[in-house]
């Protein structure tokens, strides 16, 4: 057996030993990696830190949609609505809408038999969100009927005047109801405006909501029509008309027909009363 020179060890032996240095199914050691850096607060990996922006994702996001946000609403009030004077339409809407929720909405409550139920701050048991989105929705309610009306119009402005009355009230009729039925429906699948009965209210608490648009689409048309500029005064005195004729419609709804569905007697108001002002039920 061959010796290494020197060594005093079998030359098979250094290579039986060098073999298995090599063999596969020993791991090699691998080198010790460097810590991770920290990912930064709430997701994202390590960066650099901008002294302008928060260090919270949500809050930073928040900061810069404000800050693209504000010009561009400071831009659409003085930029288009008042050199425009779209704040007659505005403010016949606000008066209109802010009625609409104070008062109205307790005929959903004692009439439809609706309900709202998420957490809010709230005026006359309305909670405040409702009256922002109104707004925005009855606008462009308002703006679509004055549109197809103003069509409508125009077409059958050759007929007689009978027949062009009977057009336009069939239509305003048909868009109202179909109107409260498609916003009825888009809020379906909202969990926290509950309905005793969501089938009755689709089909007969959509007409209840209609009552709105048959006594508002009209009235709101004629704001400045036919190169007739009103004052502010007057489209002021104008939507608070219109909201009191409303208000009449619904309160003999609620005499002479009644709810729609059986409504828990916590929720009643008194018959001679108004929908706001509920029965204190007194236990002797």
């Amino acid at each position: 057996m061959a010796e290494v020179h020197g060594a005093g060890v079998p030359s098979c032996w250094v290579g039986v030993h060098s073999a298995c240095l090599r063999h596969p199914a020993l791991p090699r050691r691998q080198a010790p990696r460097r810590p991770a850096a920290a990912k930064a607060r709430n997701g994202g990996g390590a960066g650099r830190t901008s002294r302008w922006m928060a260090a919270d994702g949500s809050k930073r996001w928040g900061e810069t949609f404000f800050l693209l946000y504000t010009p561009f609403w400071l831009t659409l009030c003085l930029g288009v609505v008042v050199p425009f004077k779209l704040y007659e339409a505005n403010i016949w809407i606000i008066i209109f809408s802010y009625v609409g929720n104070y008062f109205w909405t307790h005929y959903f409550f004692t009439v439809l038999g609706a309900s709202y139920t998420f957490p809010s701050w709230r005026m006359n048991n309305v909670p405040h969100t409702t009256f922002l989105l109104t707004h925005a929705c009855f606008l462009f309610y308002h703006m679509t009927s004055n549109m197809t009306l103003r069509k409508l119009r125009h077409s059958t402005a050759h007929l007689p005047q009978f027949l062009r009355w009977s057009f336009e009230a069939a239509w305003v009729l048909a868009l109202s109801y179909f109107i409260a039925y498609l916003e009825t429906l888009a809020i379906a699948n909202f969990p926290y405006y509950e309905f005793i009965d969501r089938d009755i209210m689709y089909k007969v608490g959509s007409l209840f909501y209609a009552i709105y648009f048959i006594v508002s689409f009209p009235m709101f048309s004629r704001i400045d029509e036919n190169e007739e500029k009103w004052s502010l005064s007057r489209v002021a005195v104008d939507a608070l008309g219109a909201a009191m004729l409303v208000t009449i419609i619904l309160d003999l709804w609620r005499i002479f027909l009644g709810p729609i569905v059986p409504i828990p007697e916590s929720r009643r108001c008194g018959q001679p009363g108004l929908a706001w002002f509920q029965v204190q039920n007194e236990r002797v």
